[in-house]
Order: structure tokens, then sequence, then C-alpha cells
């Protein structure tokens, strides 16, 4: 739900929640994209990850890259001013608000996340700009029917949505499951609408399960790695916008951006709904 995170009880119940001796996916992320959000637990196990696929380091500024992109495209080009961003993360610079929001100051932005940090950052540090909305709802992406209802609080579903995914659906380890649970999400959206996601690969870069292996190895939140079959799954039923799903750092990079040379193992896609 989208409660009121400036009332003391609910501020204290979810503190309450974050536990820093167990590894967490948001503040091992954070940690990743060289931020400061994270305890011991989340940096042990990010080196750990690090040592068996190195190319986890280039995941978190590609990802993030690539949403700024989207974002932009779908607020500048495709004309959305209303975004459901599902799985955030812990806030940073060029939040999907921040980039919606400077193309239009009245676009509209749920952010969605059940980490309890993750919640108590959003509340804490998210700033609208007027006329335009931001809000924090709780709820988890495998349950689509909490997130809509709370969702329609703020943003009207008779006009397009922005439906953003960003590595959340890595959680879900079915593959069918994960994509009833897009499919849930954009047929209560309106002709026009649009989604956009990224997700960890299982078949660009051999050591990345080993990477993966070390989360699983302790995490009851476990990770799934996705094939690009299994991602065209998950966009079944939709257009996919040029160039179609791609490694994330493929998707329209910047003229003039800097390639590595080496594939980022996370693919992303852009498609619409009819």
């Amino acid at each position: 739900m989208i409660d009121d995170w400036l009332d003391d009880s609910t501020r204290r119940e979810n503190a309450a929640l974050i536990d820093s001796s167990v590894p967490n996916a948001a503040r091992v992320a954070d940690y990743l994209a060289g931020r400061r959000n994270n305890f011991e637990a989340d940096r042990k196990m990010a080196r750990s990850m690090l040592a068996a696929g190195p190319s986890i380091a280039q995941i978190m500024p590609a990802a993030r890259a690539f949403h700024r992109r989207v974002v932009r495209f779908l607020a500048a080009e495709a004309g959305i001013r209303q975004f459901l961003d599902i799985g955030a993360g812990l806030p940073s610079t060029g939040n999907s608000h921040e980039i919606a929001q400077s193309v239009d100051p009245a676009c509209l932005v749920v952010c969605v996340d059940s980490d309890p940090m993750v919640l108590s950052h959003s509340r804490a540090l998210l700033r609208s700009t007027a006329p335009g909305t931001v809000a924090a709802l709780d709820a988890s992406i495998s349950d689509p029917a909490a997130i809509l209802a709370g969702a329609t609080t703020i943003l009207d579903f008779r006009r397009p949505v922005a439906v953003l995914v960003p590595s959340t659906l890595a959680f879900v380890p079915s593959t069918a499951s994960a994509a009833a649970i897009v499919s849930a999400l954009m047929a209560a959206t309106s002709s026009g609408s649009y989604l956009a996601l990224y997700h960890l690969a299982s078949d660009l870069d051999p050591a990345l399960p080993m990477a993966v292996g070390e989360w699983n190895r302790t995490s009851p939140q476990r990770i799934t790695l996705r094939s690009r079959a299994e991602m065209d799954l998950l966009t079944s039923g939709l257009d996919l916008i040029e160039p179609g799903l791609v490694p994330v750092s493929e998707w329209r990079p910047p003229p003039g951006g800097s390639r590595s040379g080496h594939v980022v193992p996370v693919y992303g896609v852009v498609a619409r709904t009819p």
C-alpha cells in the first residue's frame, strides 16, 4: 500500500524489518554501483560474486544507463506521462522520476518495492516536481494484483502507462510465472502503453551462473538467470521497439558512447501494447 511514511509508527515498523547481518539484493546492488547504503554482509557477498564472475562489475552501470535511456525515450519520444517502476532499488542519481519529470514536470511515477530499506529510503528521499507526483508503494512483484490496486490511487490506467521492471523478474523462479506476471500487468494497461525490462542472462557469459551461485547458496531470495528464448516469452503479444531484445549496452547507445568490447550479460527490451 501507499502509506504515510512520515508517521512515526510506520517508520519504526519498517525499520525493524531491516536485517544488516545477511546480504540483501538491493544493498549488494548498491555496493556494486559504488554507493554507501550497504553493510559488511552485503560487501562480502559482492566480493565473492565478483571473484566468481568479474562481469558482475559491469552489470550495474550498464543496466542503470539502459534504464535512464529507456525512461528518457518513453517520456521524450513516446510521450508517456505515467510510470509504474517495479523494483527500482535504493534511490540514486538519475531515478526514473527525475528523468521523466525533467521532460515534463507533470509526470506521475509510482515506485514499487517490498524491501523495507528501499521503502524507507524512497519515502525519505524521493521528491516530485510540481505538478507531478512520485509515490512509494509496498508490494511484491509476485502479486501483480496488489501492485495494480495500489498504483491506481496515483495512475490512470485508462491512459498509457510505462511499466518498468528493472531486474525484478530474476527473483521469480518459474519463467511461466514470470510471463504470467508480465501478462497480468500489461493486460491492465491501455493500448499504447509500454513494458521496459532488463534481466540477468544465462547465455551471454559462462561465468555469470557461477557468480549467481554464490548468492543462491546463502540467500533464500534466489536469482534465476534466463536465456534469450526464455526472455522472448516475457514479451509475448507485445510489439518490440527497435532494436528489440539485446544486451543492455546495445539498446540505443548514446552517439559516441564508449564500448568496452565485452558483452554485458543482461538483456534489455522495450515493448509496446498494440
